[in-house]
């Protein structure tokens, strides 16, 4: 079984007319980018290629992502359960979400960016919003490689998770640094 670290991008969102909040039925996927841990390789798909991305889903043990239970899962299981065939269920998969694991930690939430730059020192090049700006005018490469960016940070955050088991984490309003320990978590990805 493999570790997948993924994440997606969307052609819409929960503020878009007709959508409406947590309305995962009505968001369409126009990224799925992947990194496996089995393979050590980067997967791209394209929204006509859900049923690869399913594939690969399948053979993961743990999903690792950032906001992965409140946006990804939620909008990727939707569709492959449309996927004539396809029994793929991400919520029966062990997961690890990145976010979550600071917010239990530290009470508050905090941006892929600013985590990254903290404890990477680079940081995302676009706004999340962006991604669907960029489908939407059909710029599919510029999405792939904003998607791919997203899970290397968090590819590469994942990595110090479990081998120094905490980040360093600043304060939205001083900047102050605040290290969080997970060494004694009892996530998938530490065990």
């Amino acid at each position: 079984m493999d570790t997948l670290v993924f994440d997606i991008e969307t052609k819409n969102f929960f503020t878009d007319p007709g959508v409406g909040w947590n309305n995962f039925d009505a968001l369409e996927v126009s990224m799925v980018c992947v990194y496996s841990y089995s393979k050590d390789k980067y997967f791209s798909f394209g929204e006509n290629e859900l049923a690869e991305a399913a594939e690969l889903f399948d053979s993961g043990s743990l999903l690792v992502g950032f906001s992965i239970n409140s946006y990804d899962i939620p909008v990727l299981n939707v569709h492959f359960g449309k996927l004539p065939g396809t029994k793929t269920d991400l919520w029966s998969k062990n997961r690890l979400d990145l976010l979550e694991e600071v917010e239990i930690a530290l009470g508050r939430r905090i941006s892929l960016d600013k985590l990254s730059r903290a404890n990477l020192g680079i940081g995302k090049e676009r706004k999340g919003f962006e991604a669907i700006t960029l489908y939407k005018n059909g710029e599919i490469d510029e999405l792939k490689k904003y998607c791919l960016q997203d899970v290397r940070l968090t590819k590469d955050l994942y990595d110090l998770y479990r081998t120094k088991g905490e980040f360093s984490v600043p304060d939205a309003r001083t900047g102050e640094i605040s290290k969080v320990n997970f060494k004694n978590a009892q996530s998938p990805a530490l065990l």
